[in-house]
């Protein structure tokens, strides 16, 4: 069967409107494939593999993000169907009664309607786009916050324990090839400088000072969709939708968005801390949140951020010492220079800080 036969059998499970008409990639995402759905008539869908490799419980995932689309549109009453098609992911089920497809020895596939008009950042080009993705993330927070998160699962268990990736990090050191650990000798000694502080957050959460509930997991600012107007549409790929703290969506969304360079970028001498952008996405997040927020969950955003970012560069630092085994690489070191950015990205955060700090 050729590639446009197989994705016409696989849409042609689900309760489409219109018959499939041509198929193209979306090359949005690391982990899943993602087809746009071209039909006769609208709606045109977005018709996505889930990579049952890295999500051990697809069913959960996928049961995981209809659940918390269900519980927006309830929160939504009052807007125009067109709004709730515009801003809240419509899943489609298959003809049967599931909600997606698997045939065993395959793979798992779910199914949304498409919105049209719409378009994404792969990166922040002004505080405007800040502003606005700021608002759609901490809408989905403040919307989904008197949901009960104990009814979803784990997608990822332990995803953003610190102490889990510190177990990791510690077990990469025993095995690391001699010429690794001296490579990264710098890079080694940082994160053991920054271990105490970088667990703050953590026993915060574990002492129920900082509660838990329904967070995103991934709120990169591809993952906020914008009307043609770069107003804010919608929170998309909710795939790691699980139970955490809203430290966890603030701060990975700062570490994207905030660094003037790539996560890979060679040169440190470029990367920096766009405070302008951090103001800016803060106020949109607040503008929704601040209500919701106690004053200790407030009072850590600024670490959060820096948080956040440690968890990356302990990951990635771990992976170059384990013989690059998790992230794909282009080359021998692309590991280490992915962990020193996000190291010199906590500097010049912890710098910015303070000056704000100091007037």
């Amino acid at each position: 069967m050729g590639m446009t036969q197989h994705i016409k059998h696989i849409f042609e499970h689900f309760d489409s409107q219109s018959p499939m008409l041509s198929f193209s990639e979306l090359v949005s995402g690391h982990i899943n494939d993602t087809y746009l759905i071209k039909t006769a008539e609208k709606p045109d869908y977005v018709l996505q593999r889930i990579n049952h490799r890295v999500f051990k419980d697809v069913p959960g995932l996928v049961n995981n993000k209809v659940l918390i689309s269900k519980h927006l549109r309830k929160k939504s009453k009052g807007k125009t169907r067109r709004d709730l098609q515009r801003s809240i992911l419509q899943f489609v089920p298959l003809k049967g009664q599931n909600i997606y497809y698997y045939k065993e020895g395959e793979h798992y596939w779910n199914m949304m309607v498409y919105i049209e008009n719409s378009r994404t950042f792969d990166v922040v080009t002004n505080p405007k786009i800040a502003f606005e993705g700021g608002k759609l993330f901490g809408d989905f927070l403040n919307q989904t916050q008197d949901f009960d998160s104990g009814r979803l699962i784990d997608v990822i268990p332990r995803f953003h324990d610190m102490a889990f990736r510190f177990e990791q990090f510690e077990e990469s050191l025993q095995d690391a090839a001699p010429k690794r650990l001296e490579e990264s000798k710098l890079e080694i000694d940082k994160i053991w400088a920054l271990k105490e502080e970088m667990h703050i957050i953590q026993k915060l959460k574990e002492s129920g000072a900082i509660r838990t509930r329904v967070t995103h997991n991934d709120t990169k600012i591809s993952n906020a969709l914008f009307d043609l107007d770069n107003k804010g549409l919608c929170v998309i790929d909710t795939d790691t939708v699980m139970p955490g703290i809203v430290h966890y969506d603030f701060g990975d969304a700062i570490r994207t968005i905030c660094n003037t360079a790539a996560e890979d970028e060679q040169d440190l001498t470029k990367v920096r801390f766009n405070y302008d952008f951090y103001e800016a996405y803060q106020a949109g997040f607040l503008g929704e949140m601040n209500q919701a927020l106690t004053p200790i969950e407030r009072k850590y955003l600024p670490l959060a951020a820096k948080t956040m970012t440690f968890i990356m560069a302990i990951r990635f630092l771990t992976d170059f010492l384990n013989g690059d085994i998790y992230y794909k690489t282009a080359y021998a070191n692309h590991n280490l220079v992915r962990s020193k950015n996000q190291l010199k990205l906590i500097d010049s955060m912890t710098d910015a800080f303070a000056q704000a700090l100091n007037g």
